[in-house]
């Protein structure tokens, strides 16, 4: 009788499983371009603009944004509006500067702030040190504030 019971639990047990593996595979599968952006986590989205950037790349590199994004230098000077003055200024910087690189010497995560430490080279004649802060808000880069050293 305890060998019926028990294998009663097992087999209830694997269903259980079985049912929500899936559920979720099936989930997954019926997620739009928007949907599966707002699951990136903050980490990936300032990855997939970095390495964007470093390929030059527009289309990806404002795949991350909110159309309407803003750009500050900090504290709070305003430098762009909207993701159509990023395509502007970007894609002009992209096809002039042929030499450019992003390095990242440090990351720092907390809930939707991305903080990025960063060198970048092909400017002008010695590297550029910046801070970058990444706000995210629904799978979306929705502010950025730089911080440039000297």
């Amino acid at each position: 009788m305890a060998l019926i019971i028990l294998t009663r639990i097992f087999m209830k047990r694997t269903l259980i499983f079985v049912f929500c593996c899936l559920t979720f595979c099936s989930f997954g599968q019926n997620l739009n371009t928007s949907q599966a952006q707002a699951l990136e986590s903050p980490a990936k989205l300032a990855q997939m603009q970095l390495d964007a950037y470093n390929a030059r790349n527009i289309e990806d590199f404002l795949k991350p944004y909110a159309d309407s994004v803003k750009i500050y230098n900090f504290p709070n000077t305003l430098i762009m509006d909207g993701k159509s003055a990023m395509r502007t200024a970007y894609a002009s910087m992209f096809q002039r500067t042929v030499n450019l690189h992003c390095e990242l010497v440090n990351r720092m995560v907390m809930g939707d702030t991305v903080i990025d430490q960063e060198r970048v080279t092909g400017i002008g004649d010695e590297p550029l040190k910046a801070i970058a802060i990444y706000k995210i808000r629904a799978g979306e880069i929705v502010e950025v504030y730089f911080i440039q050293g000297e």
